[in-house]
């Protein structure tokens, strides 16, 4: 059965292919899924599943908001008591094994079934989430466009739980050049690599804040750029920390979130918020749900000053109908009597014209 989340509905997959890992799968579309349309893969943290994750951190109504689709890959119990996806389990860490490769048959069976588009894929996760998805990104770069690691650990530091609690604790990581080796030989040929970007609390007692450093270096190597940020930026009171590749692109960022413990930074005195208070969904003031999704081009500016309360949204943006609703809207205000508008008498053929541009533009209509 579907769960119900703030009248969104997240589907149920049963038969997306291989399943090594024992993982359920549940999907988000939005009202209206246009051709070539990007795929976010969201990765939720112990004790937590699908659903509450995705009640918390608002993925699912900004992807019905901007149009994209969303992936919850679930853990079971039967797999780890605490819902903790095995990121230190070297079963499920390996590229075509475990709980990774039934994550890559998902996508590839979303992506294939829906028409989505290869090259506009990204992934994130919370904690156990945020280093599965780190996992991800190591073994199939070439899947991903970018990914967001929130409170997660770097690659293939940890093999079983005695080792997955000390790097945790930030005890006795590998060295850099140990990390970066790990990073390298995950995948089978590396060639365009993802975005990285990560996100930790100051705070954070569950998983050290020197973790999130580690990630960084980790991907420098791959990408080929100094371990020092070349840019270093306070966003909201929180420090932003920017490496940049050869062209000038941003290919890495570390957010150090001031005074958080564990858990997704958002910002959820808006009013109009994106995500919801709850074990592990925590008021930061920056959202990093709408931060992330604007990295990756699948939001704008606009979307970020609303989530954040930057700016009072006007009654285009509360409650703003989306999907089929926002082009029956754009054609009952274009359809409404004026004396601007054809002598105050409504032009049904006008109507007609603008709802079938509209559908065109979504895909839906030739």
């Amino acid at each position: 059965m579907p769960q119900h989340i703030n009248s969104r509905q997240l589907i149920e997959l049963r038969n997306f292919g291989s399943n090594p890992g024992l993982l359920k799968c549940w999907l988000y579309l939005p009202t209206i899924l246009a051709p070539k349309t990007a795929l976010v893969v969201v990765l939720h943290g112990c004790t937590q599943n699908a659903a509450t994750y995705d009640h918390g951190s608002g993925w699912s109504k900004l992807a019905e908001e901007k149009g994209f689709a969303v992936l919850f890959p679930e853990q079971q119990r039967a797999n780890n008591a605490n819902l903790c996806f095995n990121w230190f389990e070297q079963s499920d860490i390996r590229r075509d094994a475990g709980e990774a490769l039934s994550i890559r048959e998902m996508i590839g069976h979303v992506v294939e079934s829906h028409g989505m588009d290869p090259d506009k894929i990204f992934i994130t996760g919370l904690s156990a989430g945020g280093a599965m998805a780190n996992v991800m990104l190591a073994t199939y770069p070439e899947v991903f466009a970018g990914g967001a690691i929130i409170g997660g650990l770097a690659y293939g530091t940890a093999s079983g739980v005695a080792q997955a609690f000390e790097r945790m604790r930030g005890r006795n990581a590998p060295s850099v050049r140990q990390m970066q080796s790990a990073l390298t030989t995950a995948a089978s040929s590396w060639g365009a690599c993802p975005s990285i970007s990560v996100w930790h609390g100051t705070h954070d007692q569950t998983v050290k804040p020197v973790n999130a450093e580690q990630i960084a270096h980790q991907w420098a190597g791959v990408h080929q750029i100094s371990d020092t940020p070349d840019l270093i930026q306070s966003i909201n009171g929180h420090r932003r920390k920017v490496w940049l590749n050869e062209s000038g692109k941003e290919v890495i960022e570390v957010n150090l979130i001031k005074g958080m413990a564990h858990g997704v930074p958002l910002s959820i005195t808006a009013k109009a918020p994106l995500g919801n208070p709850g074990p592990f969904m925590l008021e930061a003031g920056i959202s990093s749900t709408a931060r992330i999704a604007r990295s990756w081009g699948l939001a704008d500016e606009a979307d970020v000053a609303i989530a954040e309360g930057a700016f009072e949204p006007g009654p285009e943006h509360i409650n703003a109908p989306s999907g089929i609703e926002a082009v029956l809207a754009k054609a009952m205000a274009y359809a409404k009597p004026s004396a601007a508008h054809n002598g105050g008498v409504r032009d049904d053929r006008g109507v007609g014209k603008v709802i079938n541009d509209a559908l065109r533009a979504a895909g839906l209509m030739r």
